[in-house]
């Protein structure tokens, strides 16, 4: 098999329609909430105009990625599954491998933006809105936005490079790892040389968040006000925690050899880097914010009084 191949097969979870319900039933919930936490953030911080700060606006742009990784893959997914078809097209899965690699370096580099900016906030507070300006939070994102791409444009020129022994890839979208699986071609050596490098950096990333964190902790400890130390650590923790999460599951994922056949665990391995994230993150950073709380109050109050009018 050549690059000239038409399509690609992706995962068959089960020949039996009721287990077929049961990953499309999970898969849809998983992507709903997703949209929903995300969407949600991403309405309230646009409306409210008390919301117009650094934070928030990382924030928001931290949930139109994390809408677009999971919309990049769970819909084919759930589409393949209702109509009991595995296969997609080979500009399908270039797109796929695309826009995914993308949007999760989108995430990962806004992640960190956004433990600097909370070190600048709480470490070094007088100083925020000189540091933390508009300007630069527009640089910040933009450089994102672009270095992701670069990312994600060489990630798929790597992947896709390389001569095909096979078009079945053992995952219900088309993953790098996977398809580096079957690769005929030495090429691929360039590739995974490429994704070691690329986890190197996350792990860089992962260090960085680790020691803002562990500063800003140390800043913390020493608030008299119990309910303010609750507050911070609340905040960070689960961050920190999720964001350790997504490290040690996308290193199983790209950096540790699988078996050849499908199994549980490497769903379970790929459900928890690609999508567990993306839905815990409205989770921790908006819904135990009490800003985000009163404008979502507000919003919901002036709905049901026009609707009511």
């Amino acid at each position: 098999m050549d690059n000239h191949t038409s399509e690609f097969l992706l995962l068959e979870f089960s020949k039996l329609w009721e287990i077929r319900i049961m990953y499309l039933t999970l898969l849809m919930v998983l992507y709903l909430m997703t949209i929903m936490g995300n969407f949600l953030i991403i309405s309230v911080v646009s409306l409210d105009s008390h919301l117009h700060s650094p934070m928030y606006f990382f924030l928001m742009n931290l949930a139109l990625q994390d809408v677009g990784s999971v919309s990049v893959i769970i819909p084919k997914a759930v589409f393949n599954m209702a109509t009991n078809i595995r296969y997609i097209s080979y500009s399908g899965c270039v797109a796929q491998v695309l826009l995914f690699a993308f949007f999760m370096s989108c995430d990962i580099a806004l992640l960190t933006i956004m433990a600097y900016d909370r070190f600048v906030a709480i470490c070094n507070p007088l100083h925020y809105e000189m540091i933390m300006n508009k300007k630069f939070c527009n640089k910040m994102v933009g450089i994102v936005w672009i270095v992701s791409l670069i990312n994600a444009g060489l990630h798929t020129i790597g992947t896709f490079t390389n001569h095909f022994c096979s078009n079945t890839i053992n995952q219900f979208y088309c993953e790098i790892p996977q398809l580096l699986k079957f690769a005929c071609s030495d090429i691929y050596v360039i590739e995974f040389g490429y994704i070691i490098f690329i986890m190197i950096l996350v792990f860089g990333c992962f260090i960085f968040i680790a020691i803002t964190y562990a500063q800003i902790f140390s800043v913390v400890s020493r608030i008299p006000s119990v309910q303010g130390r609750k507050k911070a650590f609340s905040t960070c923790f689960p961050h920190f925690t999720v964001f350790s999460i997504f490290l040690v599951a996308s290193s199983f994922a790209y950096l540790i050899p699988r078996p050849d056949k499908p199994s549980h665990f490497d769903f379970t391995i790929t459900i928890t880097y690609s999508i567990i994230p993306p839905m815990l993150n409205p989770i921790i950073y908006s819904m135990r914010n009490k800003d985000i709380k009163v404008a979502l109050s507000k919003i919901f109050t002036l709905g049901i009084r026009k609707w009511t009018i």
